[in-house]
């Protein structure tokens, strides 16, 4: 284990504006840190990056913390090492052992209750809360410590430490536009009961289309403006003409979408459309620079409030685990087939190996 230094000088007790701690369990190399940092904020960047000895004379020499810069006036400094002590006394968990003192100016709003508190962001701040820049790097704390099974520790004195399995939609980038019938197959290699989630043109309006010259000469309204009763047949069957050739041969579809009915647990939907907002760490690639199309996963549970909410029930939270492993799954198939990369809800980039 790295000796990193230890974490000293906290404050335990009166609160110091916009000086936040995020606290992450061991294994965690600053270096994911970084990447995570990069992945939101355009302009992150080591002022000072952490130092480990390295040469034989160094042995035994101690770690030095790194600066990280997410924005201009925002920084998170580290590692250093947490003791369980002062972890205990924080009121977080034991088992997270290394600190990241966040510094970020304090921006703050009235701003109403609305919807639920997934993040715990109005348990931490009530009333006021984080906006701007300050919103920006709390957010991103949250996502942070969500990914990595960590926590934080708000200017406020309050904990938050996010579940990592509470956001698990996935979304494949890709610049292929496939058939339907790929990701339909794709999906039913998982869940066998998948089924295609397009609207279908029925026999009845067909049939409704192919009689509409009929009814609309006989409509007395029909082609006002026009006396003569043969021209407004005449414009009636172009416009029929037209109506049938769409249903014939309907535009290309802006997207499509799959549905697999998980009974008790739920349902997982795959949606496919044109994207254009990419996550930040896709942005300036080569195959980016054209038509990019959005694979989405997506586990809709049997109580959607539940999604919103801290602390879901039992019951939401069994079900979301086994949905998870649907959407993983699916995701994984979905990305060999297309291509691209695979992005959690954050933002952040996820190997489809680890799926």
């Amino acid at each position: 284990m790295t000796p990193w230094p230890q974490l000293t000088g906290w404050p335990e007790g009166s609160p110091v504006p916009g000086r936040h701690l995020l606290l992450l369990p061991d294994g965690v190399a600053p270096d994911e840190v970084e990447v995570l940092a990069i992945s939101r904020f355009s302009a992150a960047r080591w002022e000072r990056p952490p130092r480990v000895p390295s040469t034989r004379r160094e042995t035994g020499a101690q770690a030095t913390p790194g600066v990280l810069r997410l924005g201009r006036l925002s920084t998170v400094t580290g590692p250093f090492a947490a003791n369980p002590a002062l972890v205990s006394r924080l009121g977080a968990s034991a088992d997270l052992v290394t600190a990241w003192p966040v510094d970020v100016p304090r921006e703050r709003v009235d701003t109403p209750a609305l919807g639920g508190d997934r993040d715990g962001l109005r348990r931490a701040f009530g009333g006021q809360q984080p906006v701007r820049e300050e919103g920006r790097v709390l957010r991103w704390l949250v996502d942070v410590a969500r990914r990595l099974g960590g926590a934080i520790r708000t200017d406020t004195g309050v904990v938050l430490a996010p579940e990592m399995d509470a956001a698990l939609d996935l979304t494949v980038f890709s610049d292929r536009w496939v058939e339907p019938d790929t990701v339909l197959a794709a999906a039913r290699r998982i869940a066998p009961q998948a089924q295609a989630d397009t609207p279908e043109v029925s026999p009845e309006r067909l049939g409704t289309v192919a009689h509409t010259g009929r009814v609309l000469v006989e409509r007395p309204d029909g082609g006002i403006g026009i006396d003569d009763p043969d021209e407004r047949r005449r414009l009636h069957a172009e416009a029929d003409a037209f109506d049938a050739w769409m249903v014939q041969n309907p535009p290309v579809a802006e997207g499509f979408g799959v549905l697999i009915d998980l009974g008790a647990d739920g349902a997982v939907s795959v949606r496919a459309e044109s994207e254009g907002d990419l996550p930040l760490v896709l942005h300036g690639l080569s195959w980016t620079a054209g038509e990019v199309v959005a694979y989405r996963v997506t586990w809709e549970p049997p109580e959607l409030e539940e999604l919103e909410a801290e602390h879901p029930s039992l019951v939401h939270r069994v079900a979301r685990g086994r949905a998870a492993q649907v959407v993983r799954s699916i995701a994984r198939e979905v990305q060999a087939d297309v291509g691209g990369e695979v992005a959690d809800m954050a933002g952040f980039l996820v190997d489809p190996a680890e799926l």
